[in-house]
């Protein structure tokens, strides 16, 4: 799971995540990595190129409200049932999705650089 670094609400996702993922699936890293740069890179894309959240899961690689519901899924009850949201069409999700994505710095703010996970999460980090 890539994630914005600078990012309060991204931040905040990610620790939703790490609390409701007890079964440490999710292996998690800033956009602004290498482990980053190089993992996107096998997809040719760069990090530059997500602007909130990526998900590489089975060899594939999802973005906007696909790598969000993704994620729902692969927590713990009852995230799982988000997963029922990708019945509704794709450009409709994405619109609603990038609205968040967009506003995100204002609603939320930003922090000057990525913050150090607590010591209990450091394996989950890349």
């Amino acid at each position: 799971m890539f994630f914005d670094g600078v990012c309060n609400l991204c931040h905040a996702g990610v620790r939703f995540v790490l609390e409701n993922d007890p079964a440490g699936y999710f292996q998690i890293t800033p956009l602004e990595s290498d482990p980053a740069r190089e993992m996107l890179g096998r997809f040719g894309r760069t990090p530059a190129s997500f602007s909130s959240i990526a998900l590489v899961e089975g060899g594939r690689l999802f973005e906007n409200s696909d790598a969000v519901l993704r994620i729902a899924a692969g927590l713990r009850s009852p995230w799982p049932v988000f997963m029922l949201l990708l019945a509704l069409p794709e450009p409709f999700r994405d619109r609603v999705y990038r609205w968040i994505a967009d506003n995100r710095y204002r609603w939320f703010g930003k922090r000057e650089s990525c913050a150090v996970p607590a010591p209990e999460w450091q394996a989950r980090f890349l």
